[in-house]
């Protein structure tokens, strides 16, 4: 698969009920805060090249995550699948399309789809359109 149909970097979001628990929990098993806002209710831990982003509030179920443009180390790609032209894409192949993405944005954007198992999906792109 090249870079340009890649989802780009992969994380677990949890949705968790205790916030400063969770990263106690989380930082006892070897993981570092790398980014969020507590204030707001989230941060993102990494541990090596695995990342875990932790949610107060803001989802009812844990997903996975997928960034596009971001490799895994969270640095920005030249080439990559738009959140939009992927959302179009999964939609055209029979995938219901969940808090969808503005087709005629151009900035950072996301939506989600759920797995044949309820699990949601969400695919959030932090970085503008390439090109």
């Amino acid at each position: 698969m090249s870079d340009e149909q890649s989802l780009g970097a992969f994380s677990m979001s949890l949705a968790v009920k205790d916030l400063a628990a969770s990263k106690s929990f989380y930082e006892t098993l070897g993981f570092t805060a790398m980014g969020g806002d507590p204030d707001q209710g989230w941060l993102i831990l990494r541990n090596g090249k695995t990342t875990l982003g932790l949610f107060q509030g803001m989802f009812d179920k844990n997903m996975l995550t997928f960034n596009p443009g971001w490799s895994q180390d969270a640095e920005a790609l030249s080439e990559f699948e738009d959140v939009r032209a992927l959302q179009a894409r999964l939609k055209d192949a029979g995938c219901e399309i969940h808090d969808p993405a503005d087709p005629a944005s151009d900035g950072p954007a996301s939506f989600v789809v759920i797995d044949p198992d309820g699990n949601p999906i969400l695919i959030d792109q932090h970085v503008p359109k390439p090109g």
